[in-house]
């Protein structure tokens, strides 16, 4: 009898960590490892959260590695993937302004764009993003006379979903933004999770920490769109109307949607289950 309510207790535990690692709505899921080989298996589950906390949200990055400004690029696969990702040591001085940036012309792995309701659904997902990368060059080295961020380098771009990359991973560079506004050191390291031979990423694992502790996250983002199925092994994609992402509160507010000849700004907005062309609204119209 002891015996069998030792199994009931140990079967109950287990049942509680699978409902952890599950979660729901905007609730971010919880895992507790560190280890890529472990984030690489982590199926994506309709109406979830797509956001995953890693080690309890708490970056395993030394602060005291910082020395100097610049990107430690690394180089692509045998397949042309950012598989082993980038690690960035940032300042102040490394935010850049968008006013100097181009159109991108690189094609990652699993590229295969398609526009819904007029919309993109992929992006060239910058791993170290644009932004934050003001005065540094292809090879990583800081140039203070470089008034770019990063732009048109293979080593630095996967294919990425428009949501992820967008209202997802947007959250995590903002974070890392402010912090050097306040003149923090930040060390910052991105890396898209590739299953198997996998072309198109299952998701981004990000995290940082500034020198003073006062930024600190880790997180993995599964690569994801509402309304759409990929193939990740080969980056294509279907419409799936039963594919739903929340939006997580803190998401940036900068979409835009024509609405009957009217370019309407959205403070949030989650795609229709079955027309994406209609949005369940909330806090609309903010552009008035």
């Amino acid at each position: 009898m002891k015996l069998k309510l030792k199994r009931i207790a140990v079967l109950f535990s287990v049942l509680l960590v699978a409902v952890g690692l599950v979660g729901c709505g905007n609730t971010t899921h919880h895992s507790a490892t560190r280890d890529d080989n472990h984030l690489v298996n982590l199926d994506y589950q309709s109406g979830h959260s797509a956001i995953v906390k890693v080690d309890h949200d708490r970056s395993t990055l030394n602060p005291r590695s910082w020395k100097s400004d610049h990107i430690v690029y690394t180089n692509l696969d045998h397949l042309n993937r950012t598989s082993k990702g980038n690690t960035a040591y940032l300042a102040r001085q490394n935010i850049a302004h968008d006013t100097l940036r181009q159109r991108q012309f690189v094609f990652p792995s699993g590229w295969h764009q398609k526009m819904i309701a007029n919309q993109a659904i992929i992006n060239r997902g910058h791993e170290i993003a644009y932004s934050l990368s003001k005065g540094i060059d292809y090879t990583g080295s800081y140039r203070p006379y470089n008034p770019s961020g990063d732009q048109n380098n293979p080593r630095n771009l996967f294919t990425q979903t428009a949501f992820s990359n967008q209202k997802l991973q947007t959250i995590y560079e903002s974070k890392v933004r402010r912090a050097l506004y306040r003149n923090k050191k930040v060390i910052f390291r991105v890396k898209p999770i590739f299953r198997g031979h996998e072309l198109m990423a299952r998701g981004v694992h990000m995290q940082a920490i500034s020198t003073d502790h006062s930024l600190d996250f880790n997180v993995y983002i599964f690569n994801v769109q509402p309304g759409v199925k990929f193939d990740y092994s080969t980056g294509r994609s279907i419409i799936d109307q039963s594919m739903q992402v929340p939006i997580p509160k803190n998401a940036p507010a900068f979409y835009n949607d024509y609405v009957d000849g009217r370019l309407i700004h959205y403070h949030d907005y989650r795609y229709h289950p079955v027309n994406p062309r209609r949005f369940h609204r909330r806090k609309l119209l903010i552009n008035k």
